[in-house]
């Protein structure tokens, strides 16, 4: 069975966890109707946390077909226990240390039949993995007065793009070593103070508030015909959250130039999140 006939197991989590999902988490969507009643879209948004595309599946009644790391489906890795789940789901599997083929002509395929596709345009939660977390431990930590366990556990919460944007700025030295140790475990915080404080500007930080976009959307986009419909979410996944902000974009139409189409993505979901930003009080 394609991915896209599997609609009757999405449509029942969709009825039994999405009021279960709402009550929870409080999640403010705004733009609903912007999501199309029929025909074929890409669905875009920012990833931060692993509960990102529940906001999508709650805004409407159409099912939109994932795209998911292929862990997710195999029992051999510890985020696989619940791989029947995504499949019944209708979720399509992506190898992500290769090109898959095979996963982008499932997708494409989807598209092709008219139904809705979603995927995140980083590639990958924007959150600091143990991998990244390592490497930057043993270039500038390992002399420190702190683990490595202890300094994941502290940092892993940030975001990899803050992170990666504080390396940045020390190799620059625009902020120094010492400063870089004694605020790297809190990223997120101190690119938001440098901000409050006008040692950065605004564009800058919001420069960094996303991980470089990939060009699979934009090129299925132009391969199928697809507009692009962009969200972004903000705030905190907490229980009865106050600030957990989901914004549905307008439909963006195909773009024949790729490098034209990324950009006016990014900038569009750029754009939505200063809207939530200003919405929130931040």
């Amino acid at each position: 069975m394609e991915a896209y006939e599997k609609a009757t197991a999405y449509k029942v989590f969709r009825t039994i966890l999405g009021p279960i999902y709402k009550f929870w988490y409080n999640p403010k969507i705004i733009g609903k109707e912007n999501i199309p009643k029929e025909g074929r879209f890409i669905i875009v948004g920012n990833h931060i946390h692993i509960m990102d595309q529940c906001n999508v599946i709650a805004a409407t009644k159409r099912v939109i077909h994932y795209m998911a790391k292929k862990e997710y489906f195999d029992p051999q890795y510890k985020e696989g226990h619940h791989g029947w789940f995504f499949r019944s789901a209708g979720c399509i599997p992506v190898d992500r240390t290769i090109k898959d083929e095979e996963a982008t002509h499932a997708a494409l395929e989807v598209l092709q039949h008219d139904h809705a596709l979603g995927l995140f345009p980083e590639g990958t939660r924007n959150g600091l993995k143990e991998a990244r977390a390592r490497e930057l431990y043993d270039e500038y930590l390992t002399e420190e007065n702190i683990s490595f366990e202890d300094f994941y556990q502290k940092a892993k919460k940030n975001r990899t793009s803050f992170v990666n944007y504080l390396e940045e700025l020390m190799k620059q030295e625009f902020i120094t070593k010492d400063e870089w140790i004694d605020n790297i475990a809190t990223a997120e915080e101190y690119v938001e103070m440098l901000l409050k404080e006008r040692r950065i500007t605004k564009e800058e930080y919001y420069d960094h508030i996303f991980l470089p976009f990939k060009f699979g959307a934009v090129s299925m986009s132009k391969k199928t015909g697809s507009p692009i419909i962009p969200f972004v979410i903000t705030g905190d996944y907490k229980f009865r959250s106050k600030n957990l902000t989901i914004r549905i974009g307008k439909p963006l139409d195909p773009e024949e130039d790729l490098e034209k189409a990324n950009h006016v993505l990014e900038e569009t979901m750029r754009e939505m999140v200063k809207e939530n930003d200003r919405m929130n009080g931040k």
